[in-house]
Formats: structure tokens, C-alpha cells, sequence
């Protein structure tokens, strides 16, 4: 009794946690442009909307290098350990922003902060090996919620505090938030991974671990469908502001953007949990390739509105579907690797992650200067279609290949 309560309650201190690191994470980029632009007033535009690129895509970049060695740490140390490093780096990272002068320590800053932008993946690996394979998908599940509604509620907050008490201040609030989180892991979270007869395997190479990977295609293809899934996100969510005001005008722009951000926040939010829990009992596989079609489809409705009602009715719809991705990628490389290398692996498929934010705007930016904002909607649903067919094609190998054996 004692080992399941301890294992609640890591899952409910892990929870709140991780809601208020997404959200302390996502606070500052409602403003990031605004800020670098107060840095120095004698900072073109073009300068501005540069570097607020280079600053916003850094730190996915060195996040998308370092997640599997983080992941490899804590496999053979502790994740609880690499998650106080982690903690600690972001929120000391943040506090410094408040105090640069130029955007050149900013963009150091944030190139800092990817390489401790670990915390996400590693909770999710910490609450992992602690799950019983058959509910992995429903806890998994309910801690994606948690990073969903971070996100969602961060940059709405971070908005206004940095209008209640300005910038600096902002960073401020948002460390000591983050500081408060590591120290409750410190005293509330006790590891307990469930013992199996394959976790007593002392450790693996990183040879071994991408020999495991590789000899499981399933595995390899749910991480490009988590960089696939992406791509998808970050290809229009520069350019929304941008599609909204063709569809609404300026008024009052910056809130219909972000109540159109938060349909599909709220979406994502409300069924996350839902699809983790049907995964665990119909096969996360199969969940996977429904929802990856779904977003297919409803990204070309997307492209077609002509109203902004329309526009924040799919972009809700989509969230729903997009709920299901993350927590049935997760649960599917719980239930394929073993226990000991898990971390490490789950990096990799964060890698991806990351890798798909970097490449997304770049990808939206090209079509749309060349076609026009609603071609990166079409071009979006085919990535994701593509996703889907790749994925059907893989199982009906694997299953060819099962018959036959």
C-alpha cells in the first residue's frame, strides 16, 4: 500500500509541477519580440523580427541535441536528480533574462536554456517507470494534460503580468516559480520504478539502444510521427495572427489570436486523457493512425474558412485529435522499451519533438511566401496524411512478418 500511494502521489506533485514549468516556459513568448525590441531602441524591425526567430528557435535546437543524453543520465542515476538540474537550470536561465542589456546575452541565455530543457521528458520518464504497462497510456495521458494546460495558460499569463508589472519583473515571478517547483521534488517526490525480471539488466550501451530502436520499426516511425506532429503545429502557429487578421481585421488582433491558440489548447486538454485510456485497451497503434487522419482532414476546413468562427470551431476539433498523439506515443515506447533504457529512448523521441519545432515555422514561412498562408494548412494536412499512411504501411508489414514467423 505504501509503494501505490508513493506513486500517486509522485504522479499529483509531478502534475502541478509540470503545469507550472510549461507554463513559467511558454510565459515569455507572448512578449519575446516585445522585449528584445525594449533591449535597444536603435534596433531596426527587421533586426527585431530576426532575432526573435533566433531567439525563440535556439533553444529548441540545443534542446533537440541534448534530450537523449539526459535521458541516458537519468536511466542510470535517477531521474529525480536530473530533473533538479533541469529545474534549476531553467529557472536560473530566466532570471538572468530580466537582467540582460543586449540581445546578444539573450540569445547565450537561451542557447543555455535548451540544454536543460530536459525537465518535461525526464517527468514524463520518472511517472513512466513507476506504470503498470496496461494503464501507461492513461497515466501518461493525465500528465500530458498537465503540459497542455501549462501552455495553454502561460502565455495568457505571461501577457498580463508583463502589462500588470513589466518585463523584468515577469522573468522575476516566473523563476521563482520554477525555484518553488524544484524544491518541492526535492522534499515530495520519492522514485519507485516497478521492478521487472528485463530492469535487472544493469545498463545499455547507446549502440544498444539504437540497435533496439532500429530493430523495431513501429519504434522508429512513432518518433518521426512525434516530428511529424510537430511540424504540423509550429508551420502555422507563426503565421495565425497573420491568417486571423485577413479573416477578422486588427481589432482587438492580439486577443482573437490567442483565444484561437487556446481553442486548440482547450481541445487538446479535454480529451488527452480519453485517448490514452482507449489506447491502453484497443492498442495505442491503432488510436494513433485514427487521430493522425483526423488531423488530416480537419486542417483543410482550416484553410477554406471564411469567418473566424469557423476558423476557432476546427482549430478546437483539431486540439481534440492532436490530444491523443503525444500520450500514445509516449505509452507505445513505455510498453516497447525495456525499463532500463527508457529515459534514454524517450529522449530521443523529444529530440524529434524539438527537431519538429525548429522545422515548422521554417516550412510555414516558405510556403506561405511563396503560396499564401491558407497553402501551409494543405500542405500540413498532407505531412500529416503522409504520417498516416506511414504508419499503415509499417503495421501491415509487421503484422505480414508476425503471420510468418
Amino acid at each position: 500500500m505504501v509503494f501505490i500511494t508513493n506513486r500517486k502521489k509522485n504522479l499529483y506533485i509531478m502534475w502541478f509541477v509540470n503545469f507550472f514549468v510549461s507554463a513559467s516556459i511558454t510565459m515569455i513568448v507572448p512578449f519575446l519580440s516585445l522585449y528584445i525590441e525594449s533591449l535597444d531602441s536603435s534596433y531596426s524591425n527587421e533586426f527585431v523580427q530576426r532575432w526573435s526567430g533566433y531567439v525563440f528557435g535556439v533553444t529548441f535546437l540545443t534542446a533537440f541535441l541534448i534530450s537523449p543524453i539526459w535521458g541516458r543520465i537519468g536511466d542510470r542515476h535517477g531521474y529525480k536528480k536530473i530533473l533538479l538540474i533541469n529545474g534549476i537550470g531553467i529557472a536560473t536561465s530566466i532570471l538572468l533574462m530580466g537582467l540582460v542589456q543586449t540581445v546578444y546575452q539573450l540569445f547565450a541565455l537561451r542557447l543555455f536554456m535548451g540544454l536543460v530543457t530536459g525537465f518535461i521528458s525526464t517527468s514524463m520518464a520518472l511517472i513512466s517507470a513507476q506504470t503498470e504497462k496496461a494503464t501507461a497510456g492513461k497515466t501518461l495521458g493525465t500528465m500530458q494534460m498537465s503540459n497542455v494546460a501549462g501552455g495553454l495558460f502561460g502565455p495568457l499569463m505571461g501577457g498580463f503580468m508583463a502589462d500588470s508589472v513589466g518585463f523584468i519583473y515577469t522573468f522575476f515571478l516566473t523563476a521563482a516559480v520554477i525555484y518553488v517547483s524544484a524544491i518541492v521534488i526535492i522534499f515530495g517526490v520519492k522514485e519507485q520504478p516497478i521492478r521487472s525480471k528485463e530492469a535487472k539488466r544493469v545498463s545499455y550501451s547507446r549502440k544498444d539502444v539504437l540497435v533496439h530502436i532500429f530493430k523495431q520499426p513501429l519504434l522508429v516511425v512513432t518518433m518521426l510521427l512525434t516530428f511529424i506532429t510537430q511540424v504540423g503545429n509550429f508551420s502555422i502557429q507563426p503565421l495565425l495572427a497573420l491568417y486571423i487578421h485577413d479573416l477578422h481585421g486588427p481589432v482587438n488582433l492580439a486577443f482573437y489570436a490567442g483565444l484561437a491558440f487556446s481553442a486548440t489548447g482547450l481541445g487538446n486538454l479535454l480529451f488527452t486523457r480519453k485517448w490514452g485510456d482507449l489506447g491502453d485497451r484497443i492498442g495505442h497503434d491503432k488510436v494513433l493512425l485514427a487521430l493522425l487522419i483526423l488531423s488530416s482532414i480537419l486542417f483543410i476546413p482550416q484553410a477554406m474558412a471564411d469567418s473566424y468562427g469557423m476558423l476557432v470551431i476546427f482549430r478546437f476539433l483539431y486540439g481534440m485529435a492532436l490530444g491523443g498523439i503525444i500520450p500514445c506515443t509516449t505509452a507505445y515506447i513505455r510498453i516497447k522499451a525495456p525499463a532500463s533504457m527508457q529515459g534514454e529512448v524517450l529522449g530521443y523521441n523529444v529530440s524529434f519533438r524539438f527537431l519538429g519545432n525548429v522545422v515548422g515555422p521554417v516550412i510555414g514561412g516558405i510556403v506561405a511566401s511563396h503560396y499564401g498562408i491558407p497553402a501551409v494548412f494543405y500542405v500540413t494536412a498532407g505531412i500529416f496524411l503522409f504520417g498516416a499512411l506511414f504508419l499503415w504501411a509499417v503495421r501491415s508489414q509487421s503484422k505480414t512478418k508476425g503471420r510468418s514467423v
